[in-house]
This record gives C-alpha cells, sequence and structure tokens, in this order.
C-alpha cells in the first residue's frame, strides 16, 4: 500500500476539526492499515501462545515447579510480555510511517500535532485489548485459572493496557527516531530479549545478585508480579526490590515515569520531522 493511499484514508480536514476529532481519524486510519496488512499484529499476538504451549509442556516438566504449576505461573508473565511489546510495534508502525513518507504529509495537514501519535497508540491499545483475549482463553485451556476476584482481575487488566499504552508511547518515540522500517525492524526484534530478563518466565529468586537486580527492575517483572497477585496465582516476595515487592504501585510508577517522558518527547519529534 502506498503512502499516498495511506494518507487519503484520512478524512479531509474542517474547519472544525478538534484534537479529539483528529485523533479518531488517524484511529481509523491505523485500524484500516492494519486490516489491510494485519501480518505485524498477527505475529505479535500469536507469539505469546506459542510460547505458552511450547514452553509450557517442554520445559514446564523441568522446572523446580511441577509443569501444571508453572503454565499458572506463565501464563500471567506472557501477558506482561504483550504489554512491555509495545515498543516493538509502535517502533515499526511510526518508522514505516516516516520512512514511507506519511508523517511527512500529515504535518502538512492542518492538524492537532499530538492526534498522530495519539492515533498509533490508542489504535495499538484497542487491538491489544482484543488480541489478548485468544491468549486467556488458551491459558484456561491449559490450566492457568483466576483464582482472585472479579475487580482485581479487571484491575489486572486494567494494568496490562495502562503498561502497552505507555510502552507503546516509548515504541512510537524511537520510531519517528530512527525513521527506517528496515532498521527499526531489525531493532524491534532485539525487544525479544526484555521479558527474558525478568520474572516473566522464571522466578528470579535463584538469579545470581546482580542479575536478579537487573531483572526486578525491569518494568515487566513489576507488571508479572502485579498480575500474578491480582489473579491470585502467586504473593510478590517480600525480599524482592521495591517495584516487585510492591507491584501494583510499581507497574502504575513505571507507566507514569514513560508516559511523562515519552508523549512530549514523541509530539516534538512528530512535530520536528527529519530535523
Amino acid at each position: 500500500m502506498s503512502s499516498t493511499t495511506l494518507v487519503q484514508e484520512r478524512p479531509a480536514t474542517t474547519a472544525t476539526s478538534t484534537p479529539v476529532a483528529d485523533s479518531l481519524a488517524v484511529l481509523g486510519r491505523h485500524l484500516q492499515r492494519i486490516k489491510a496488512a494485519p501480518g505485524v499484529v498477527i505475529l505479535t499476538q500469536t507469539m505469546p501462545i506459542t510460547m505458552l504451549l511450547f514452553f509450557g509442556y517442554v520445559f514446564g516438566s523441568a522446572l523446580a515447579m511441577p509443569g501444571q504449576e508453572y503454565r499458572a505461573f506463565l501464563v500471567p508473565g506472557l501477558l506482561a510480555a504483550t504489554a512491555a511489546n509495545g515498543i516493538m510495534v509502535g517502533m515499526f508502525q511510526a518508522s514505516q510511517d516516516c520512512h514511507r513518507g506519511v508523517m511527512d504529509r500529515f504535518r502538512t495537514l492542518p492538524m492537532s500535532r499530538p492526534a498522530v501519535p495519539f492515533g498509533q497508540t490508542a489504535a495499538d491499545l484497542l487491538t491489544t485489548a482484543i488480541g489478548m483475549v485468544p491468549l486467556i482463553l488458551v491459558g484456561l485451556a491449559v490450566g492457568w485459572r483466576i483464582e482472585g476476584g472479579p475487580l482485581a482481575a479487571l484491575g489486572a487488566f486494567g494494568l496490562l493496557l495502562l503498561l502497552r499504552f505507555a510502552t507503546s508511547w516509548l515504541g512510537c518515540w524511537l520510531g519517528l527516531l530512527i525513521r527506517n522500517e528496515e532498521i527499526a525492524g531489525q531493532l524491534g526484534s532485539a525487544t525479544f530479549i526484555l521479558p527474558l530478563l525478568s520474572s516473566a518466565y522464571i522466578p528470579t529468586d535463584n538469579l545470581p545478585g546482580w542479575l536478579r537486580t537487573v531483572a526486578e527492575w525491569n518494568p515487566i517483572s513489576a507488571m508479572a508480579s502485579a498480575t500474578r497477585d491480582l489473579f491470585g496465582n502467586a504473593s510478590p516476595a517480600a525480599d524482592a526490590a521495591w517495584p516487585v515487592a510492591h507491584p501494583v504501585a510499581g507497574t502504575l510508577a513505571w507507566s507514569a515515569v514513560l508516559l511523562a517522558v515519552f508523549v512530549p518527547l514523541s509530539v516534538r519529534r512528530y512535530a520536528r520531522g527529519g530535523e
């Protein structure tokens, strides 16, 4: 799909255009874009399911915890990794639009500057909320259960979407900075290591001291611990670093920091273009 076609998907701006209307127009454009080329979304949404089945059944019995317990431990971790995956998706989408000239065309239109990055991140949030459903269903099929109450479970899903929204802004800023979809694709694959350096897949208790510190200060560890706690699957370790010992507060803090830093940076970078 050409950059001209992508830009033409947005309705013409009128004199009554508002930042909200502009953001909704860009959001609609991204949803149409995903519908036309769903490859990246399908890949990022099916990968956690593949990892659940592979890790849960191949490695589950080899770990210290029994296979059934490990799958219950793993599902919240995969949900946390999915929340952090906004970095890769946001970076690729923003860099692709820059590389193909779409961002330059948007800047020539009389529209709100924050609308373009906000529309992208809002579309990612919506698709992520829908895309988590298959992982949850497969998790329930392999033995994972939500042991906590419904309000706690809703809180867990809310935290997951909040962190995804925050990481998508980080990815958006990186994509606007890189401005090359090939480089963004290569760097995006490197983000796969982030969940490995966290408690998403394994407990951090037996890691070496320095590595345990790195893993527990990883935002994904706070998110994984928060989901396990709220879903009633496991309680956070009392002797862990502060974000893991207080995972809900830790996730809220990490999300607030990411949003406070990368929302203005993304809007400023978009407004500056290739300067």
